[in-house]
């Protein structure tokens, strides 16, 4: 098996130059930011964290810990197992870049995801 590279930015950051498949993972369209101007590879909606758990989140630091053990849990679900095995399986052919809105990007979601991907199952 090849080896995973994945890696997490801000949606609102320029590209980097060495380049990579830029993936939004945010279920809901970032504020302020055009379809054109985003220069995204792709948007994967199945694989954020459900609208009950973001809302409870709140991206609050101190839940961070148990937020990671909820959102491991919806992303065991079927629907979203096949959406993080083809994001897995993009990943041992190409650089990653998942992409979030949030602002506190090493306490969101797509550093939990980036985990996921990293490792081999």
């Amino acid at each position: 098996m090849a080896k995973s590279t994945v890696t997490v930015g801000r949606v609102y950051d320029e590209p980097a130059d060495d380049g990579g498949v830029r993936v939004l993972v945010d279920r809901i369209w970032p504020r302020g930011l055009s379809k054109r101007s985003a220069l995204l590879d792709d948007w994967v909606r199945t694989v954020a964290p459900s609208t009950e758990l973001r809302r409870w989140y709140g991206h609050d630091p101190d839940r961070f810990t148990e937020f990671r053990s909820r959102y491991l849990r919806e992303l065991a679900e079927p629907e979203r197992r096949d959406a993080v095995d083809k994001l897995r399986d993009r990943a041992t052919r190409e650089p990653l870049i998942l992409l979030t809105a949030t602002r506190d990007v090493a306490h969101s979601h797509a550093v939990v995801l980036a985990e996921l991907l990293g490792k081999r199952t």
